[in-house]
């Protein structure tokens, strides 16, 4: 199982990624390791804003590549209304992609 989440930072920029095991990746991003993003190194992480699971790592891949291309403002909608996930990325991804309770 993949997961592929977005994190609210300090300042409230948000951060996306991928992870077979959330809570080992929210540990790497708040440690000061050198396992976290470059980014969340030097934006610390408050709060995890949304999480989807899906079935392999290249399914995972594509979405946290098009949650990218979204605009901070379409982000932040999705976050708040999931229901606006088939409006970004189509009817077939809601078969693919699953909303997981944070």
């Amino acid at each position: 199982m993949y997961f592929v989440y977005i994190l609210r930072c300090e300042g409230g920029s948000l951060y996306t990624g991928i992870t077979t095991d959330i809570e080992r990746r929210l540990e790497e991003h708040s440690g000061a390791g050198r396992r976290g993003a470059k980014f969340t190194r030097s934006h610390n992480v408050e709060a995890v804003e949304a999480l989807w699971s899906t079935s392999n790592r290249s399914l995972a891949s594509k979405l946290e590549w098009r949650i990218k291309q979204l605009t901070r403002q379409q982000k932040l909608a999705l976050i708040a209304d999931n229901s606006l996930f088939t409006g970004f990325f189509g009817a077939d991804a809601a078969d693919v992609y699953k909303r997981e309770i944070i």
